[in-house]
């Protein structure tokens, strides 16, 4: 699918994003999460601004998406919530920051929709600091061979109607990625993945 496409898809998708800020199980998950974070935070497709009830106080957000009516409802929360955050109208797979910009690099629910998640992957690697934190909250292929053979079959038609993929294996990605994890909880018959993580280890 086009780029441009997938914008118009989570354009129209907005509205949704913003009421399901309130859904009870993924609040827990991004709380839990969240809490965690410090210092220059970089967000990934912030949506709808889902994460920020649950950023302590301090935190600098540069917050991404290249959804406008997204980043539209993103603005908003953060004055609701008053953050410090730069919301930015871009596509995160083009963009590209110094190395180790950040102290905390955050994902939820995004690496379902790129078109290179492992590219995208090793480049938070270096935009992270050395002691930094990435903070993944992300949905693939799950245990259950039941579930599973009913996400492979659904999984092209989802994608053309929510931009998703249900099928990709997340913990596959991230250690592929080099990230150093030293945290994991997984739900939902492990498809839905909290990651605690470091950077790669640099060499010198």
């Amino acid at each position: 699918m086009d780029t441009e496409r997938l914008i118009r898809i989570f354009d129209r998708q907005a509205t949704d994003y913003d009421r399901k800020r309130d859904d009870p199980k993924q609040r827990r998950w991004r709380q839990k999460l969240i809490g965690s974070a410090k210092g220059e935070v970089l967000e990934l497709a912030v949506g709808a601004g889902a994460n920020f009830p649950f950023y302590p106080q301090g935190v600098k957000i540069t917050a991404v998406d290249f959804s406008g009516a997204m980043v539209e409802k993103a603005r908003r929360a953060a004055g609701q919530y008053r953050l410090e955050a730069d919301c930015i109208c871009a596509d995160i797979e083009d963009m590209s920051f110094a190395a180790h910009s950040f102290d905390t690099i955050v994902s939820t629910l995004s690496l379902c929709s790129y078109k290179n998640p492992l590219n995208l992957l090793v480049k938070l690697n270096r935009w992270c600091k050395p002691d930094g934190t990435i903070l993944l909250l992300e949905h693939g292929i799950g245990s259950n061979i039941l579930v599973t053979t009913l996400q492979r079959a659904l999984n092209p038609l989802l994608y053309r109607i929510y931009g998703c993929h249900q099928t990709r294996d997340i913990l596959g990605l991230v250690r592929e990625s080099g990230m150093q994890i030293t945290r994991v909880e997984s739900y939902s018959l492990n498809m839905v993945h909290l990651i605690w993580a470091g950077p790669e280890e640099q060499q010198l």
